[in-house]
């Protein structure tokens, strides 16, 4: 999977930087300066997203243009090689999918009457698909059915990095479908667990209360649903590091977290509940048992078996 140049909408050019023309670019006369296609340089930039950029050329003339008439030249280069979305637009990717689950509240027991049900899982693409000129995508979703699947390498990826998601993927109770090469991973999810979870689950927690603090000086309110599944990460990171599992239900702290989604509890009082639970994570990292990295070597034992088996036509066997 290649990485494509970077072209945000409302990025604005700055001066010196390589363009090409997506018109021809006209004399007095109608008389033909530079065609279409035409590299230049920007030699004055756009104040905002309205004013046209000022673009010099090899000669030395210089033309107003639009941001809908220039590209960046790498952009341009680029053309389709890496474009995974021509792959997706081809192929039905969700036929390869070899494991689906359900994850979030209804996984962690914490649902209601209006809870959504999330799907997340794998797929594998075809050999030819992964190995062409455009790639894969990392995920593909279907936001009609909250479902959302990731190309095999990256969610290996992303488990090694310890995400909780994605590790939560290889716990859950709920799982829907799962072909032999999905049952062979899930025998040995315990490769992905290390003491990164602590910096990962520890240092998103950090960040989020950082974030939710200031909206409580500035808003005078937070988001009470999310403020329970982060004290939700901390219960569940300090499990993994005293017991090398990852919990994903939470029967025995559902009441206490169902009140704080509520926003029942003092905001003070969640904050003590956090800092605690920070102090017990920095307790757990210390006595752990988990080694300081996972398996990294089993873990690509498992994706090379995994490309090779991408060459069979079916994958339930």
């Amino acid at each position: 999977m290649s990485e494509r140049v970077h072209k945000h909408p409302n990025l604005i050019y700055s001066a010196g930087t390589q363009v090409v023309t997506l018109r021809d670019v006209l004399g007095r006369g109608g008389r033909m300066l530079h065609p279409r296609g035409a590299v230049g340089v920007v030699v004055r930039s756009r104040s905002d997203l309205e004013h046209d950029y000022r673009v010099r050329f090899p000669d030395g003339a210089e033309e107003s243009l639009g941001r809908e008439e220039i590209m960046l030249l790498a952009q341009f280069k680029e053309g389709e090689i890496g474009d995974a979305q021509i792959t997706a637009a081809r192929s039905n990717l969700f036929d390869r999918v070899i494991f689906r689950c359900v994850i979030g509240s209804r996984a962690y027991g914490l649902e209601d009457d209006n809870s959504d049900t999330d799907y997340r899982g794998i797929f594998l693409p075809p050999a030819d698909l992964h190995w062409s000129l455009y790639g894969v995508p990392e995920q593909i979703d279907c936001y009609e059915t909250q479902e959302q699947y990731w190309e095999l390498q990256r969610f290996l990826v992303l488990a090694l990095k310890a995400n909780p998601n994605v590790l939560e993927c290889l716990y859950t109770p709920l799982v829907e479908r799962a072909t032999p090469l999905a049952e062979e991973l899930l025998g040995m999810r315990s490769v992905f667990l290390s003491r990164l979870v602590y910096q990962t689950y520890n240092g998103y927690v950090l960040s989020q209360f950082k974030k939710m603090q200031a909206d409580l000086r500035n808003q005078g309110q937070v988001k009470w649903k999310h403020v329970m599944h982060l004290i939700r990460l901390q219960i569940s990171g300090i499990s993994v590091l005293r017991n090398g599992f990852v919990p994903v239900r939470v029967d025995e702290h559902r009441d206490q977290l169902l009140a704080i989604k509520r926003g029942e509890v003092p905001w003070e009082e969640t904050e003590a509940w956090r800092l605690k639970l920070h102090a017990e994570f920095d307790n757990a990292l210390e006595a752990t048992a988990l080694p300081e990295r996972p398996d990294y070597e089993a873990a690509n034992a498992f994706l090379l078996k995994a490309r090779r088996w991408a060459l069979s036509e079916s994958l339930s066997s």
